[in-house]
């Protein structure tokens, strides 16, 4: 098969993507090491009849963005040595343990250089601008524009808006108005024509939230967006065009008054309006402890995908589980990735496991998650919120679903640059409105196609491709 035909098997939709500030690719990294470590002491136990590989490169995303960074590097200064640093919020440079691994691994590389820092921490000199006097040869920046000009209510940030300027900032700022939740809307209407097939096919209906009339998710003319959201609202999702962590959504089925949460959205203002991803498609089965210990059950928790693409194609993935259902995983923690060796169906391997770990005597479980965790807590394996809960049962893949992602990031990359270009013509205003300022960044700083990192999040459902 194709890897076209090896992607359309694949069910599942993207719900978000990230072209402002995508992280994750060092957190994989942690989770591959504790899902090797969990693998090692389970396997003896579990019996199954078929191996797991752990070190699949796309497993390991943390090489190939650091050699998308190179790539950025040797464009704008060709082989003089780099000194890069990765630009974080001050108040993050100790808690995100991401950042400082990245930066160790980094300066890691032979001839190559790097530091963590906070926009308080640079100066302009001489027009260059410096860190401790260093000129700097590239940023990458962990965060948005909307949070760089919030922080300039209170500290100078000139320094970084120049470097934006220079083109010195991965990625380029121009890349983030093609991140905003609305343009969604472009690729369910009027410009799905303009873009590729698998693109279009796994975009959810979206609609941009304020009183209108539009078209629904079968093509059927809507009168009043707000009423029709009203009577749909048990299928349908409301979230921030611009927002992360689950902060602001409400989701359809979670939510027991649609009215307030109809009204709230309007109030605000900047929402979205989407079609719920049906939860079974994005569910996977999990090991946990029994109520009270004395014995490992099975439950289902929702999952997403994140997908780590550059000018080089996929470089990788970030796999989670999620506590609340909202069309992104929320409210869980990392899991491992795993590509199973054998020519084993990854349905029959998943139910095998499945039953492995439930017939697993509890002490010996016990004993694998607890060195697991003390594990992570080694690694230094949180975030902002505090630690980050993993599996012990990764999630598992064959060669064909890596190949059919690979041939829908080469797609997706395409026509990002080509929502870019739509972007930059003034015809994605009304379903990417964001502030003068941020529209300013982003006209001084235009991508296309220069090495930089999108990600995109999926609701896959890896199992039902019937590789």
């Amino acid at each position: 098969m194709t890897d076209q035909d090896l992607e359309k098997q694949i069910p599942g939709f993207h719900c978000e993507w990230n072209l402002g500030s995508p992280g994750g690719w060092y957190y994989q990294e942690m989770a591959q090491e504790l899902g090797a470590l969990a693998w090692s002491r389970l396997k003896p136990h579990l019996k199954l009849p078929y191996d797991l590989d752990y070190q699949a490169p796309l497993f390991h995303p943390a090489g190939q963005f650091a050699g998308m960074l190179l790539r950025a590097h040797l464009q704008r200064h060709g082989p003089s040595p780099p000194f890069m640093v990765l630009l974080a919020e001050i108040e993050t440079l100790d808690s995100v343990v991401e950042n400082r691994r990245m930066v160790d691994f980094l300066n890691s590389l032979q001839g190559v250089e790097a530091a963590l820092a906070a926009p308080e921490h640079l100066e302009l000199s001489r027009g260059r601008v410096t860190l401790q006097g260093r000129p700097v040869s590239l940023f990458y920046v962990d965060f948005n524009n909307d949070t760089l000009l919030k922080m300039g209510r209170n500290i100078d940030i000139s320094p970084v808006i120049e470097a934006i300027r220079q083109g010195l900032v991965v990625n380029p700022r121009g890349m983030e108005p093609v991140g905003v939740k609305g343009v969604f809307e472009a690729i369910t209407g009027r410009f799905q024509h303009l873009l590729s097939e698998s693109t279009a096919r796994r975009t959810p209906w979206t609609r941009v939230f304020y009183p209108r009339c539009t078209t629904g998710p079968k093509g059927e003319e809507i009168a009043d967006l707000i009423e029709w959201t009203r009577r749909n609202f048990s299928c349908l999702i409301l979230k921030p065009s611009q927002g992360y962590s689950g902060i602001g959504i409400f989701p359809g089925p979670q939510i027991p008054d649609p009215d307030a949460a109809i009204q709230e959205a309007l109030a605000k203002g900047g929402y979205i309006v989407q079609s719920m991803v049906p939860v079974e498609t994005w569910q996977e089965c999990y090991p946990l402890p029994e109520p009270g210990g004395g014995g490992v059950c099975i439950e289902v928790r929702q999952t997403d995908f994140r997908c780590f693409i550059t000018d080089a194609g996929v470089i990788g993935f970030l796999g989670r589980f999620g506590g609340i259902p909202t069309n992104v995983g929320s409210g869980g923690g990392t899991q491992s990735l795993a590509l199973i060796k054998d020519d084993v169906g990854l349905q029959g391997a998943d139910d095998f496991f499945n039953r492995a770990l439930e017939d697993l005597p509890y002490h010996i479980y016990e004993e694998v998650r607890e060195e697991v965790e003390q594990r992570s807590l080694d690694l230094g394996f949180t975030y902002l919120l505090g630690p980050i809960p993993t599996s012990l049962k990764p999630r598992m893949l064959k060669e064909a679903h890596l190949r059919g992602l690979a041939h829908y990031a080469r797609n997706l990359w395409q026509d990002a640059l080509a929502l870019e270009k739509l972007w930059r013509e003034g015809k994605l205003d009304d379903v990417a409105p964001i502030t003068p300022e941020e529209g300013e960044l982003a006209l001084a700083a235009p991508w296309e196609g220069r090495p930089a990192l999108m990600v995109s999040d999926g609701l896959y459902n890896f199992r039902g491709a019937g590789f």
